[in-house]
């Protein structure tokens, strides 16, 4: 008797088929592509934040060896059309941005010429050969003073610096804060930082003579968006265009955004006829890829005697940059700030206020997380303040306030839907992982022997694998919420899968692989996964959000199960048995309980090539395409809990420990995912100690190098534990939750509870992040100057 055990692949912890070519240095990334008679950008930026441009003097630079051609805005009006981000969201201002400046720059980084010549060699040198006459104009940098009356304006046309406004409001907030017999909350800053992928953005775009149609090689994570926006800006059919995303080296979100580059790129092979290709450096990376979490929050918690939370309240600035991002808008990161903040709590009584600034920066856009790190990092530090204030342990007030099990689907006051998720099982997974009331304990003693130890606790939850009824950012008119897989069969036998995904690292052709082949009953190593190619996908996206495993999944698992149906029908056939008595298992179809089977590569076989001779029920063939919409989405959830050491004399924090309980809902590949919390969670490390975007007041940027921006390294990262409550979603096909973006939003807030409560005995609070060992030192000497009576 035949084997008819399916394996399980689902769940199984599968060795990464990408891992291979990546680690042997044979993966292909966009700046691996070098046609023939390729020529190659380089780009004259703004060392000005905020100026005027008069005259450009471009002899010298065009007269150089090698240099091609030369181009300003001037020379592109007429064929480039100007990125403009609209929304339906009331109180949004759309900003107008071209793809090299026109008559003005609005920050430091921004293009203004472009120079294409045999090399980039040559190309910078000439770059360095051109002279720009600018005139300053006076610039708002703070967002604070951005919003004075008599501020100077960034985008004239628009009257005003707010790009955006926006509000939610749940129950009598005044009126709970006036009675309330505990308020707790003050001023938070989460100061702005880059995403740092190890590779940098690079696009390169060519030509085909013949059928004179435009691919743009990209190292992009939303191939689908690119093509979309190329159709719009350039004035050509989508059919003309493809993109592809090759292996991409990191994006954490940074590579959403359509940038100019891509778009002048494109523009100048078709010009110039000729393959154009562009490559950021670090520096270049550094001023020109959108920045993140630069928000200003003033928050208050109100909470009765036992610690039961009854009012929140939030006023948010964020400062977006220059410019409103494309296509997703300025509204991506700061309303999600207001819409997240009261957290996986209940709170009955809600006011969230946000206003979006522009400023003379780098453009705000989504890094991973999106809003919800600064919003966690709010609510956690104001639950932990709550509780020093009540004499209650920071992990009882939680237990006391989040959501619990019977009350889901549950309404959070911002209107966003909590489904079933494993909110109080993570907190209790994580605090018996620790012993926590015995860590408590050692605590107490080593701050006894004068060790600054603290322990900060938080929870968070976020929307993943968001649907069409939920736009990715408040009123961008993109259909983010679904996705289509095609699974198709060959003669023989192979399996080819087909997604609109683009994977930058993260396991995907792994882990939608697993999927495929359990679905449809196959061996692993019989599927092949295509995604990152818009040629392949009437419509699609890309990868952002934690979309990918619940979205694509979905896809996959109804378009395999369409697919296996074929195989059962034809198996049914030959095998002259009924389908109910068929199943497949290791790329075989078995008769249960007798020794009769086929392979699926003889049926395939039979199917295309005895064509003729099958009946007609069976001259079809083994393919099927599928879209998934969960229309809503799930909720993802976790609990951190950090514990650091911090030295007296030098004020370096260390991270001792380290856990992590998620639910990310039914696991497809537990390798994957740990990997995935680790660097989530070593990012979320870098935000909280170390990374920030610094600018001057004149609004040149101050770190534009790795000297100077800090990221974290290997001694930063502790060994973490990561633990699993596994809730499968009620919501999503196949019970998976998003889970990509965690660590970046739990990891700050943990970190900033665990150094808030080691400097708790100084009577000194936690509320900016990064909490360098300089911010550590000046709040102790504000804490000593004011502590000083005068003399």
């Amino acid at each position: 008797m035949l084997d008819e055990t399916r394996p399980k692949l689902i769940g199984a912890r599968v060795k990464r088929v990408e891992d291979p070519r990546l680690l042997t240095g044979t993966g292909f990334f966009t700046d691996d592509h070098l046609p023939e008679s390729t020529l190659h950008l380089a780009l004259l930026r703004s060392d000005h934040a905020h100026a005027t441009i008069g005259a450009i003097d471009l002899d010298a630079a065009r007269a150089m060896p090698g240099v091609v051609a030369v181009f300003t805005a001037a020379d592109l009006a007429a064929s480039v059309r100007p990125m403009q981000a609209p929304s339906r969201m009331k109180d949004y201002r759309m900003t107008t941005m071209t793809v090299l400046a026109d008559r003005k720059v609005r920050h430091v980084g921004e293009p203004v010429v472009a120079v294409v010549a045999i090399d980039r060699y040559l190309a910078e040198d000439a770059v360095r050969a051109i002279d720009v006459q600018y005139e300053d104009l006076p610039a708002a940098v703070d967002p604070e003073a951005a919003l004075a009356a008599d501020a100077p304006l960034l985008h004239e046309q628009l009257g005003t610096n707010v790009i955006l406004a926006r509000e939610f409001t749940r129950g009598e907030v005044d009126t709970t804060f006036a009675a309330a017999p505990v308020v707790v909350g003050g001023r938070f800053r989460f100061r702005r930082k880059t995403a740092l992928p190890i590779e940098t953005r690079a696009c390169l775009a060519e030509i085909d003579r013949r059928t004179r149609t435009l691919t743009l090689h990209s190292a992009t994570q939303v191939p689908g968006i690119v093509r979309d926006a190329l159709a719009e800006l350039l004035d050509l059919p989508a059919s003309t265009l493809r993109v592809i995303a090759p292996d991409v080296g990191g994006g954490f979100g940074s590579k959403t955004t359509v940038y100019a580059e891509e778009v002048l790129v494109c523009a100048l092979a078709r010009t110039l006829n000729r393959p154009i290709k562009y490559t950021s450096d670090r520096l270049e990376d550094l001023v020109s890829t959108t920045q993140s979490f630069d928000e200003i929050v003033d928050a208050k918690l109100a909470l009765d005697q036992d610690g039961t939370i009854l009012a929140l309240s939030a006023d948010v600035i964020g400062d977006i940059g220059a410019y409103s991002i494309y296509p997703w808008t300025a509204t991506l990161e700061p309303v999600q700030v207001v819409s997240f903040l009261p957290g996986p709590y209940r709170v009955p009584a809600y006011r969230g206020r946000v206003r979006g600034v522009s400023t003379p920066k780098v453009p705000m856009g989504p890094y991973r997380g999106v809003g919800r790190p600064p919003s966690t990092f709010v609510m956690e530090r104001l639950i932990d303040m709550g509780a020093r204030k009540l004499g209650i342990d920071p992990a009882d007030l939680r237990e006391r306030n989040l959501v619990r099990e019977d009350e889901f689907p549950y309404r959070a006051p911002s209107g966003l839907i909590w489904d079933k998720s494993a909110f109080l099982p993570c907190l209790r997974l994580a605090r018996d992982k620790l012993n926590y009331d015995s860590l408590r304990g050692w605590q107490q003693q080593a701050r006894a022997s004068g060790r600054w130890i603290g322990i900060g606790v938080a929870s968070y939850a976020e929307l993943t694998g968001i649907g069409s009824k939920i736009p990715a950012a408040p009123g961008m008119p993109v259909n983010t919420g679904t996705e289509t897989a095609t699974i198709r069969i060959d003669a023989s036998g192979a399996v080819t899968a087909i997604f609109g995904t683009a994977s930058h690292g993260q396991g995907l052709e792994t882990t939608l692989a697993q999927i495929v082949a359990e679905e449809l009953g196959v061996r692993f190593e019989d599927v092949r996964v295509i995604q990152g190619d818009t040629s392949d996908r009437t419509y699609s996206t890309g990868s952002y959000a934690s979309r990918s495993a619940v979205l694509a999944g979905g896809a996959a698992t109804l378009s395999a199960r369409a697919v296996r149906e074929q195989l059962l029908r034809a198996a049914s056939h030959f095998l002259e048995a009924a389908t109910e008595d068929l199943d497949i298992a290791h790329s075989r179809v078995v008769v249960r309980g007798t020794d009769k089977a086929i392979s699926v590569r003889d049926i395939a076989r039979r199917v295309y090539i005895d064509f003729g001779r099958n009946p007609k029920e069976l001259q079809q063939e083994l393919e099927a395409t599928k879209l998934y919409d969960p229309f809503v989405g799930t909720t993802s959830s976790a609990t951190h809990i950090a514990v650091v050491e911090i030295d007296p004399t030098t004020y370096h924090v260390q991270v001792l420990r380290y856990v992590v309980a998620e639910d990310c809902g039914r696991i497809i590949n537990p390798l994957v995912v740990d990997g995935q919390v680790h660097g989530g969670v070593a990012q979320g490390i870098g935000a909280a100690l170390l990374e920030e975007i610094v600018y001057n007041e004149a609004g040149q940027l101050l770190t534009g190098s790795l000297l100077d921006y800090l990221a974290p390294s290997a001694p930063e990262v502790p060994k973490m534990d990561v633990l699993h409550a596994q809730s499968e979603s009620p919501s999503t096909l196949g019970g998976y939750r998003g889970m990509g973006e965690g660590g970046t939003i739990g990891a700050p807030a943990a970190i900033a509870n665990a150094v808030s409560d080691a400097l708790a005995p100084l009577g000194l609070e936690v509320m900016e992040l990064p909490i360098t060992p300089d911010r550590i030192f000046r709040m102790l000497r504000s804490r000593r100057d004011a502590s000083t009576p005068p003399a």
